[in-house]
């Protein structure tokens, strides 16, 4: 991907999308770049809708807001249906395999793959799913070193569960790998 992205992370409340966007944009900054991180999520604090914006940068970041999102992750059906169509035309909408999507869209490149299957099956807890589409993420996007995405994830998880997310990390990876 070039020089600027924009990320737009949706799913429910409670599936940890609000600490992926902090990662992303904390592991950025380790490497140098620029990085805006926004959230909002719905009333509930599980369950509720939730969306995390990040924006990283190599030049100076002109306007705080995500407005044409380069790529899109949707991690259930509400948060697709409502988020999907706001990717960029050149942009990627990354959605979970549970996910049923219309065909009607007008974008780059759409990626379907099973997040939520492989945190549980792979990594041992569902939970873990953030950390997996954090993976995903930049390895896609190519624009954070791997060195510095693990030294944000692991800075920001709970002790004693360092290795179970570096686990996820690595599974996010690989399912990137899977697609390019």
């Amino acid at each position: 991907m070039n020089s600027h992205v924009e990320i737009r992370l949706s799913g429910s409340g409670g599936q940890g999308l609000l600490l992926a966007g902090v990662i992303l944009a904390e592991a950025a900054i380790f490497d140098n770049k620029n990085a805006i991180q926004s959230q909002s999520y719905g009333p509930e604090a599980r369950g509720g809708a939730s969306k995390a914006e990040v924006i990283i940068s190599d030049e100076q970041i002109d306007f705080p807001k995500v407005i044409s999102p380069d790529l899109v992750l949707a991690l259930t059906q509400i948060a697709s249906d409502k988020y999907s169509k706001t990717v960029n035309q050149q942009g990627i909408l990354i959605v979970d395999d549970s996910i049923e999507l219309d065909g009607n869209y007008n974008y780059g490149r759409v990626i379907k793959v099973p997040i939520i299957k492989t945190a549980a099956e792979k990594v041992g807890r569902s939970i873990v799913a953030n950390i997996v589409a954090v993976g995903l993420i930049a390895e896609l996007t190519q624009m954070i070193s791997r060195e510095n995405i693990e030294k944000a994830v692991l800075s920001r998880v709970p002790k004693g569960t360092e290795d179970l997310n570096r686990k996820a990390l690595m599974e996010g990876y690989l399912l990137a790998q899977s697609v390019l």
